[in-house]
């Protein structure tokens, strides 16, 4: 059975689930759909075509569904949908998806946005992501899995960032981080791989595979996409293969220094 403060206001058409706790002053819009389980502090707001899973915890002040911050908008009936899991904190700013960006934003399952948190229309979230105070994530942005991102640290539109990929606090990123690295800087550039968290879900003998892999792609001084096509062509590691295909595919290219 769900528990409702008297102080929310909650429009006719929501769906919410069993076992659904809604706080004091919140409100929620008539096309949103929350899944049993979820959470929702006072005072957060959720509106327009959005879909919650189950067992989300969303916290005080937190803003999703609201319209996209984008002059292109025009009202079009775009989603957002979160899966299941996720911790949402305090003024948080989640958006829903736009006409030129195939009218969805989508966040995964297992992740935690902290407090300030903004993502952008048409971001899609993969699971088990970490997104510290102040991260800022422009339009179509995408994240991978077991993605880290630091505090107060803007994510230029269109940007690609792959699986297990870390990102320094108060960094700002113009181009496509490849999965299992860790990058910094204003503007950020590659600074070797993300060990702490390769350490944590990958073999070591696959670990060894992907070191080898970094210093034949950032540190020899050889053509990029070359030396990314031979290893993808020759390497027996799915890691590196990865790897690979990340940098071959990349539209906004790697930001790395050459040696």
């Amino acid at each position: 059975m769900s528990t409702i403060h008297p102080t929310a206001i909650i429009e006719e058409g929501a769906a919410l689930g069993e076992n659904v706790t809604v706080g004091p002053y919140v409100t929620i819009g008539a096309n949103v759909k929350i899944g049993d389980g979820t959470t929702i502090a006072a005072h957060a707001h959720i509106e327009g075509f959005t879909t919650i899973g189950k067992r989300n915890r969303i916290f005080s002040y937190a803003a999703v569904g609201t319209i996209p911050q984008d002059l292109k908008f025009d009202g079009e009936e775009s989603e957002l949908i979160i899966g299941d899991d996720n911790t949402i904190r305090e003024f948080t700013l989640l958006n829903p998806g736009t006409k030129g960006g195939g009218m969805v934003t989508k966040i995964g399952n297992h992740n935690l946005l902290m407090g300030y948190v903004h993502l952008g229309h048409d971001v899609i979230l993969g699971d088990h992501c970490i997104l510290a105070n102040g991260a800022t994530l422009a339009g179509h942005v995408e994240l991978g899995n077991h993605v880290v991102i630091g505090g107060l640290t803007p994510i230029h539109q269109f940007v690609h960032i792959g699986d297990y990929a870390m990102i320094g606090g108060a960094s700002a990123v113009a181009q496509d981080i490849p999965p299992f690295c860790l990058a910094e800087g204003n503007r950020a550039v590659l600074r070797g791989l993300n060990l702490t968290g390769l350490r944590r879900k990958i073999e070591r003998e696959e670990i060894n595979a992907l070191k080898s892999a970094y210093r034949e792609l950032f540190e020899q001084g050889k053509p990029l996409q070359e030396v990314a096509q031979e290893l993808f062509e020759t390497s027996e590691s799915p890691y590196v293969k990865s790897l690979c295909m990340f940098i071959k595919t990349s539209k906004r290219g790697i930001p790395f220094t050459r040696k």
